[in-house]
């Protein structure tokens, strides 16, 4: 078992940093490192990498604030300018994910890039991002899960609960493991796309009916439903219909 700690905040004289916030900038950071230099090692350019991982990443917060409506609308609809005050947290994970994939897909199209090869290094780099980021959630413990007695349980001071951050970042570290043996064999950009799509998709659907706090609609949360959707969408991509 983990005893319980927490960390949320760092403090530099009159500078108070907040730990989730660092490590999810760092874990972009990162993610983006990874991503230009496989990249340059495909043979395109590193710098469009870093590029267009700024529209990305403002995308990116949008649609992970946005998304926070679906899971607490009773606050956001009575209270809408509650959706500026980002300073008290409130980030969805699948709503970022969804604002970067389209904020990619339109700067791909836009500059006419061959969107497979760089959607590649992208998917490469992101369960290392992932990993990191969610160091940062587990490190201030905001996503409880049910009472248990596994292992990696976390003793929370009203039991010992599974810990969504802390799994979603060993997910993370674990997938871009594997990305990186997939890698040395020269796999296809499509064969990273596909593979995280399916995999965290299927991981987190699992994952979600540990935690606690979450809203559901119809016993399913929000992210579940992503979660179905990126699944459904890896299938389609692994499985194309073939016309005769």
């Amino acid at each position: 078992m983990i005893p319980w700690f927490q960390f949320t905040q760092i403090h530099f004289g009159i500078i108070t940093v907040q730990v989730w916030g660092l490590l999810v900038a760092l874990g972009i950071f990162c993610a983006t490192w990874v991503a230009s230099k496989k990249a340059a090692r495909e043979g395109l350019d590193p710098n469009i990498v870093w590029d267009f991982a700024f529209w990305v990443m403002i995308s990116a917060f949008i649609g992970a604030r946005l998304f926070e409506v679906v899971y607490n609308p009773a606050l956001y609809l009575a209270h809408p300018l509650e959706l500026l005050t980002v300073w008290q947290g409130g980030f969805s994970e699948m709503g970022g994910f969804i604002g970067a994939i389209l904020a990619l897909v339109y700067y791909l199209r836009s500059k006419k890039l061959d969107a497979w090869k760089y959607a590649g290094c992208v998917a490469y780099a992101l369960p290392l991002g992932f990993g990191i980021g969610r160091i940062g959630c587990f490190l201030i413990h905001d996503h409880p899960g049910t009472l248990t007695h596994f292992i990696l349980g976390v003793k929370y001071p009203d039991g010992i609960r599974h810990d969504h951050g802390l799994y979603l970042s060993i997910e993370g570290f674990l997938i871009f493991l594997l990305f990186v043996l997939l890698d040395r064999k020269h796999a296809k950009p499509q064969t990273f796309v596909i593979t995280f799509l399916i995999f965290h998709g299927i991981i987190r659907f699992f994952l979600d009916f540990l935690r606690v706090i979450d809203i559901r609609y119809f016993f399913l949360t929000p992210a579940q439903y992503i979660s179905i959707a990126m699944i459904f969408a890896g299938g389609t991509l692994l499985f194309p219909k073939r016309h005769h």
